[in-house]
Parts: structure tokens; sequence; C-alpha cells
């Protein structure tokens, strides 16, 4: 005799019946065999809830379970304001992997970066001992204006193998789509976006409208180190540059039947439908990020300036459970309009292997040469409008590359870094000659183009680093400087004036940023725009 059972899941999306004889049954059969027969008292719930881990973890590395607790706080960065010290994650193999660092946050600031490993909070271990996301979130926040220290691993950053440790100040922590909007120069407008969040094309619009009141007819859009977020939030952005109509990405997989999304059908003019368009990407540009630079490469609207994009190119699909948990469940692929798919390859169930790939792209020599940049998809596709060849097998290849220079990333700057010295510094500083700055540089403009960071406060931050017990190394610190200059002097500017400031700051050296400058304003815009050409 059959047995029909009816599992009901996110509101009705599961509905079905089966036999004894199949998985479902099964698996309901195992769970209730354990909490009557077992020899101990069991928590069902967390059984249950550790069966659902375990299945997703077998699959690919961005299904996954979380608790309605989880749930509220993974959705937090994406829809208002919060206390803490400013970072999204993922609990991955009992151990809190960094998704991103929320742009101005404490994290940031102390040089938390994306793909490190935090193992312990306080000298509490919280790696390798199942931890629930929330008891690690309780040990993270606090009152604004206390510390706390955290053990960091850190895997991704080229060369650095060991634990660092870290002292985060707790703040409040903002919420915002746009780092900086500002004008370069006459006609070259900037503009950087952190995240893919719910008001991010509004923000967006507000900004560009503000520009082209400047004079902007040509615009920079910085995405790197963007992790992404809401796919229609990237649809709607590029319905400000694409002509109505236009694809801007599909989805598509084994049980989810070809979406596509087109920008604005039958809208409104696109606020910047012309002009010239540089999109900056690096390695830890993904998602929502990827499929507005593919977009942009695929319809020839513009050229893409950086390294390979990440190749996060899998779509979740919420399944809200009835006590407020969720699954994040992989259903279909991203592909660009030419038919790319986003998503780099990966071995089901190895999320180690995964996790590794920027080292390994490191190890590899993709990050400081092009000619070797792993293409895993051999076919070679064509721009929609120029027919120019472009590359799939994982992430957005740039048309433009610009290589990772680690020369004056020393081992002495990252330790002041991780104890957060420089911006207690900056702190002090201001507090000291704040008035004074705004005196003598009546705009961050003019702060940008004549303070200078002397040697003499580069002493006194060494100085704060000798009482703190870290190592000095001559060698090291001469070949820090002029990144200990150009931090300080961004931290500064940007206490004294607006978060824009220290983007203006770090983009006279931000080797992307100079070099998409650099092709928007030269003939080698439209040369890149053409299918004849290759830079290597």
């Amino acid at each position: 005799m059959s047995v029909a059972i009816v599992t009901v899941m996110a509101g009705g999306l599961i509905a079905r019946a089966f036999r004894p004889d199949t998985p479902e049954q099964k698996l309901l059969m195992a769970e209730k065999a354990i909490a009557q027969l077992y020899v101990d008292s069991v928590d069902e719930n967390k059984m249950v809830e550790d069966a659902i881990r375990g299945m997703l973890e077998k699959l690919d590395p961005h299904s996954a379970y979380s608790t309605p607790e989880e749930t509220r706080e993974l959705n937090e960065p994406l829809q208002g304001n919060f206390s803490g010290i400013g970072i999204t994650f993922n609990m991955n193999s009992d151990t809190l992997y960094v998704i991103q660092t929320v742009s101005g946050g404490p994290s940031e600031r102390v040089g938390i970066l994306a793909g490190d490993r935090i193992i312990a909070v306080n000298d509490s271990a919280i790696a390798g001992v199942k931890m629930k996301n929330s008891d690690v979130m309780k040990r993270l926040r606090g009152p604004k204006g206390t510390d706390v220290d955290v053990t960091v691993l850190r895997l991704s950053a080229p060369a650095v193998t060991d634990t660092i440790e870290f002292t985060i100040t707790r703040d409040d922590i903002p919420i915002y789509s746009v780092d900086a909007a500002y004008m370069v120069d006459a006609s070259t407008g900037y503009v950087r976006i952190n995240r893919f969040a719910a008001e991010t094309a509004k923000e967006v619009r507000d900004a560009v409208r503000r520009l082209q009141k400047e004079g902007m007819k040509q615009l920079i859009l910085d995405l790197t180190d963007n992790g992404g977020g809401y796919l229609q939030a990237a649809v709607e952005l590029l319905g400000e540059i694409l002509p109505p109509g236009s694809e801007a990405v599909y989805t598509e997989g084994l049980n989810a039947p070809r979406y596509d999304a087109r920008v604005q059908p039958g809208g409104r003019t696109p606020l910047f439908a012309d002009g010239r368009l540089a999109v900056m990407v690096n390695q830890y540009s993904a998602s929502a990020s990827e499929i507005t630079s593919g977009a942009v490469q695929d319809h020839d609207r513009g050229i893409i300036v950086g390294r390979r994009s990440f190749g996060k190119g899998l779509v979740q699909r919420p399944l809200p459970l009835p006590d407020g948990s969720m699954i994040r469940l992989t259903v279909a692929h991203y592909y660009t309009p030419t038919g790319r798919d986003i998503q780099k390859p990966y071995e089901k169930g190895d999320e180690a292997a995964y996790r590794r790939d920027i080292e390994e792209r490191f190890n590899h020599g993709e990050l400081m040469h092009a000619d070797s940049i792993r293409r895993n998809d051999s076919t070679v596709y064509r721009t929609l409008r120029l027919n120019r060849p472009v590359y799939g097998g994982g992430g957005i290849t740039p048309d433009a590359f610009v290589p990772l220079d680690t020369m004056e990333y020393t081992r002495y700057y990252r330790n002041v870094m991780a104890k957060g010295l420089i911006n207690r510094y900056a702190i002090r500083y201001v507090d000291d000659h704040r008035k004074e700055i705004r005196r003598q540089y009546k705009s961050d403009d003019a702060f940008v183009k004549h303070f200078e960071v002397t040697d003499d406060m580069l002493a006194a931050l060494r100085d704060m680093a000798d009482k703190e017990q870290i190592e000095f190394n001559e060698e090291q610190f001469e070949r820090s400087a002029p990144l200990f200059r150009m931090v300080l002097k961004g931290l500064i500017g940007r206490d004294i004036y607006e978060n824009a400031t220290y983007f203006k700051v770090f983009n006279t050296r931000d080797p992307i940023f100079r070099r998409a400058y650099e092709l928007i304003n030269s003939d080698e815009y439209n040369d890149i725009l053409s299918s004849s050409y290759s830079e290597q």
C-alpha cells in the first residue's frame, strides 16, 4: 500500500505524494527512528537542521541553510542600518568566512578583507566548535565605541598564510550602495558602488543626475570589490545605460526554464545612454557586478578595465520555512546576453578548493599577467553590436587588463593595519587639526590636491606601533611609506569632509582607476571597441 505524504514549503512551492520506497520516505523514517529509538535524548530540530546543511554542502558552494535569526542577520546589509563590526559573512565548515566588508565600517578601516576567516573572538575560538551564526554575532556585536579582538586566517592574500590579530572598534554601520560620486575633470564622472541593494538604482540615478548637471559627458563606474546583491538592482541600473528592451541577463537551470531579464521595456529614456563608459572590476567583483559588467561588454556599451571577476553566477532561490528559517537553493545559472556562463567551475562538495580560487589565481600568475588568465570555456563568443570576441568559463574577462601590484604591501604594513593604528592615528590627528585643515583647505578637492602626510606624521605612527610591540622593519617601513601616506591622507579626508574624499585620494594611486581614466580619455577607447584589439 502506498503512503501519501504532502510536504508544503515556501507557500506551496513543493507539494508531492510519494511511496514508501522513495528517498523522501527513507529520510523521514531515519529521523523518526533516531528520535524514538536512540539510546540518549536527541534535539530533533538540530538534527533536522544538520541534515539539511549536510545535503546542501554536497551540492554547490552557494546553496545554504540559515536559522530564523541568521536569516534576519544575513539580510540586514541589503535592507537597512545596524551596529557591529561591519561585515557580511557565511559560516563555512565551522569557520566564519568574510564575504564582504561594509564600506566605511570598522572592519574595512582596520584591513579585514573579503575571504578572511575569523577563527577567534576575544581569545575564544569560534572556528571548529560548531557555533551558531547568532552566537558568533553576539560576540562580535556590542555597544558603539567598544573594542573587539579577532584572530583572522588569511588564505586569499598573496604570500600570506599565517594568522593576524585585529582590534576592531564597534560602530554604527553605514549601509549605502554608492560610496562616492564626483567629477574627476570637467567632463568625466566617477561613481563607486559597493553592493547591489534595494536602493542602489535610485542612488545611482541621483548621482548621475547631479554629475550631469556638473558637466559629466563620460563615466567611470567602479565595481571593484563589489560582491553583488540583488539581481533586480543590477537590471535597474543597466536600464540607465542600455537601450530600453535590451537583455541584461538570463537565467536557466535543469528545473528552471529560461528567464530573460530585460531593461525598461517600454520605459523612459535612460539617463546615460550615450557617452563613454568604463567599468572597473577586479577578482572580488561578483554576482550582480558581473551581470552589470557582462551586459555592458556584450552590448558594446563600454569597456571593462581591471582583472577577471570572481565568477559567481549561481542563482539562489530563497525558500522560507514555517519557523522563519530559510534555504537558499541554487536553481539556475546566470548567463550574459551572448550566452556566457558567469559561474566559474567547481567540484560538488569541495568548497575548500572553491574558496582557494583567488589564491590559485595568484600562484598561477593570473593576477599579474593577462596571458595567464585561465579560460575554462574554450568557446569564443561575439558581442552583439560590434562582433568582438569575448570569453566565458567563469567571471568577466576585462577588455583592458591591469596587473596586481603588491610591492608596497609588506608584513609591517599589514601588522600596523591589523591593530587599527592608522585609523586611530587619523582620528587623533583630526581631533587636533580639524579646524586648521578646514581653514586651510576650503574644499576636499583642495585637500586632495595639496595636503601632504609629513615624515613627522609617519614617525608618530611608527611610535604608536612600537608601543603596541609591533616589530619594526626599516626596509618594509620605507617600502610601504607611500601606502601609509595614501591611506592616512584618505582617512583624514574622509573624517573631515565626506566618504567620497577617501576615494578621491585612493584613486590618485589606484592602477585600475588610472588605467580606466587614461583609456576613457584617449583614442584607445575606440580601438578596444573593435574586433581586432588585444591587450596582453
